[in-house]
C-alpha cells in the first residue's frame, strides 16, 4: 500500500533521496507521493525509507491504522527512571545547565555571529577564566557520517521545542547510571518517553501523533554541539573540550506493525544514546577519585517532567523558572534571587527592556510574572518574598490571601477586618510598583517534600565526607612530639632539618613547639627525611 505526506510536514526534502521507486515528487516547495509509483519499499528495504528518513516520521499509509498498536518484539532499552516513583539522579554540571538554558530561552539568549555567518551562544565560566560555547548542528543524520554543518538561523533556535529541555534532562539522568557514559550507550524507547512525560495520559493525542511529537523531541538535544574551556580548579588541571556533539544520537530503531495488505505502521521507536566527551570531565567516577576530573550530579524530581509538558503552551515562563531553579536550588536552597533576575529567565531581556518603556507591554508583563509564580506555587515551589524589599504592597493577590482562613464564619470576619484597614488586600498596586519590583528579592523556594527530602539527603552525605576526610586528616597529620622524638633520634640538627626542607630553623622550631601544623605536601617531605 502507497503512503501520503500530511499537513504536518514542514517539507524538509530529507525524504525524497532515499525513496527506491522516485514516487516522492516536488510541486513547488511541496513534496507529495505519488501512489501509482509507492509500493512501501517492497523488494528493496525491509521498512518504509520515507518514514525512517523523516525527522519526524511524518509519512503515514493511505489508509489508516485499525485496531490496536501492537508490537511483539522490541529493542531491548535501559531500565526505567524515578524507581521510587518520586526523583532520580541527574547529571548536573555547568555543561548541562547551560545546555538547558539553551533549549528553554532559545532566543532570548544572546546569540552571536563569527566570521563565517555561524551563529553561536559564548557564556563564561569561573569569573571569566574559562568558557563554554555552543552551536547547533540543524542536520543531523544519526547513521551518516555526522559532519558538523550548522545552518543555523535565528528562525531554526526559535523552532525549538522548550520540552526538548525534558528530554536533554532524561539523559543526563541515564548518563549517571553508567560508569563511563562518554563510552557506553543506553537506550530509551518511546513507551519510557510518554510515561515520564505524561504523554501517557493525553487521550486526545493517537498514538502516530505522539510518536512524531517524540521522535523530534529526542533528537532535539542531540544537536547541540559544544567546545569547553576550563581553568584549574582546584586539584583538577585546566583542560579543553574540543568541538564535539553534547549527546550522540547513535541509532533511531523503527517498529512497524503489518496489517492484512502488508502495510507497515509504525508503532514504536527507541534511540539509542551517548554522552558527549563532556561527560570525561564532568561525570567521571573514577577521576573524581583520583582529582583528575569531576562528578557532578544532583535530583530530577519526577513531577517536574510532566509539570513543563503540562504548562509550557500557557505558562513558558513559569516552565523556564522551574527548569532553571532546577539548578540554582543544587546550589542551596535559599538563595537570594533578585526579581529582574527571574524574568531574564522567564522571558528574555529584550522583554524585559520593552517593558521598561512601554506601560501597556509592563502590564502584561507584571501580570504574566505574578501568574507564572503562582503556578510554581502550584506545584510546591512556593516563593519567600524577602519582606524588607518584597513588601506585601507589591507582592501577588494569591500570595496575600495565602492566609484567607477556609471557615466561611472566619472568612468572612477576614475580609471585614481587611476593609477597615487604610490599605485592602483588593487595592491596586502603588504607582511605581514596577520600580520596587526592579529592586525586589526572593529569599529562596519552599520545595515539595519528597525534592527537599532528597536534597537533605545528599547534603548529609556530602557532609559526611567532608567530616571523614577532615578526620583522616587529623589522623595522619604529624605531630610536634613525633617530629622532634624523630628528628634527634636521627642526629640531625634543627638547622639541617631546615636546610633538608627547604625552610627556617625558625618554621622547624615552632613545628616542634606545636606553635603550627606542616602543610600536607610539608608533611610528606618530612615523613621521607625522618624516615616516618
Amino acid at each position: 500500500m502507497a503512503y501520503t505526506i500530511p499537513s504536518s510536514c514542514f517539507q524538509c526534502g530529507n525524504c525524497q533521496p532515499h525513496c527506491p521507486t522516485g514516487a516522492i515528487q516536488r510541486e513547488g516547495e511541496e513534496f507529495w507521493i505519488e501512489p501509482g509509483l509507492c509500493n512501501g519499499c517492497d523488494g528493496y528495504y525491509s521498512e518504509p525509507q520515507c518514514i525512517v528518513a523523516c525527522p519526524i516520521s511524518s509519512p503515514v499509509p493511505l489508509q489508516a491504522k485499525k485496531g490496536r498498536y501492537k508490537l511483539n518484539t522490541r529493542t531491548a532499552t535501559s531500565p526505567d527512571l524515578f524507581p521510587n516513583g518520586k526523583n532520580n539522579s541527574m547529571a548536573s554540571s555547568i555543561v548541562i545547565w547551560e545546555a538547558c538554558n539553551l533549549l528553554m530561552q532559545r532566543s532570548s539568549l544572546d546569540w552571536q555571529t563569527d566570521l563565517s555567518g555561524k551563529l553561536f551562544y559564548h557564556k563564561k565560566v569561573k569569573q571569566g577564566r574559562g568558557s563554554i560555547c555552543f552551536h547547533i548542528d540543524e542536520n543531523l543524520d544519526p547513521e551518516g557520517d555526522r559532519q558538523f554543518n550548522y545552518a543555523t538561523n535565528i528562525s531554526t533556535i526559535e523552532g525549538i521545542d522548550i520540552r526538548a529541555a525534558c528530554l536533554h534532562l532524561i539523559y543526563a539522568a541515564y548518563a549517571t547510571s553508567l560508569e563511563k557514559p562518554w563510552e557506553e550507550e543506553f537506550a530509551i524507547s518511546d513507551r519510557q518517553i510518554e510515561k515520564y512525560l505524561g504523554l501517557d495520559k493525553r487521550k486526545d493525542l493517537n498514538k502516530a501523533v505522539k510518536l512524531t511529537l517524540i521522535k523530534d523531541l529526542a533528537q532535539q538535544p542531540c544537536k547541540l554541539v559544544t567546545s569547553i574551556d576550563w581553568p584549574q580548579q582546584g586539584k583538577v588541571k585546566q583542560f579543553s573540550v574540543p568541538e564535539s556533539y553534547l549527546w550522540h544520537l547513535v541509532e533511531i530503531k523503527h517498529h512497524f506493525q503489518e496489517d492484512e495488505l502488508g502495510c507497515k505502521h509504525l508503532v514504536g521507536l527507541t534511540f539509542k544514546i551517548k554522552a558527549g566527551i563532556w561527560a570525561k570531565y564532568f561525570l567521571n567516577k573514577q577521576g573524581s577519585q583520583t582529582r583528575t576530573a569531576f562528578y557532578q550530579y544532583g535530583t530530577l524530581p519526577k513531577f517536574l517532567l510532566t509539570a513543563v509538558t503540562s504548562i509550557w503552551q500557557q505558562h513558558e515562563g513559569a516552565a523556564r523558572m522551574m527548569l532553571w531553579l532546577l539548578f540554582k536550588i543544587k546550589m542551596g536552597k535559599e538563595q537570594r534571587i533578585t526579581v529582574p533576575t527571574l524574568m531574564r529567565v522567564a522571558y528574555g531581556e529584550e522583554r524585559i527592556n520593552q517593558a521598561s518603556t512601554q506601560r501597556e507591554e509592563r502590564k502584561r508583563l507584571l501580570r504574566s510574572f505574578e501568574s507564572d509564580l503562582e503556578f510554581l506555587n502550584h506545584y510546591g515551589l512556593k516563593p519567600v518574598f524577602d519582606p524588607v524589599t518584597y513588601k506585601e504592597e507589591i507582592q501577588p493577590l494569591w500570595a496575600k490571601l495565602a492566609e484567607l482562613p477556609d471557615d466561611a464564619d472566619e472568612a468572612l470576619e477576614f475580609w471585614i477586618n481587611d476593609g477597615s484597614n487604610k490599605q485592602r488586600l483588593t487595592d491596586s498596586g502603588p504607582r511605581d510598583k514596577w520600580n520596587l519590583l526592579m529592586k525586589a528579592r526572593i529569599l529562596g523556594f519552599d520545595l515539595p517534600l519528597e525534592w527537599e527530602q532528597q536534597l537533605a539527603k545528599w547534603e548529609t552525605k556530602k557532609q559526611r565526607k567532608m567530616r571523614s576526610k577532615s578526620k583522616s586528616k587529623i589522623k595522619s597529620a604529624l605531630s610536634a612530639q613525633q617530629i622532634l622524638s624523630a628528628r634527634k633520634s636521627r642526629g640531625i640538627s634543627q638547622r639541617k632539618l631546615a636546610q633538608l626542607t627547604g625552610k627556617s630553623q625558625s618554621w622547624i622550631r615552632d613545628l616542634e613547639n606545636g606553635r603550627l601544623e606542616a602543610k600536607p605536601e610539608d608533611q610528606l617531605r618530612l615523613r621521607q627525611l625522618l624516615d616516618l
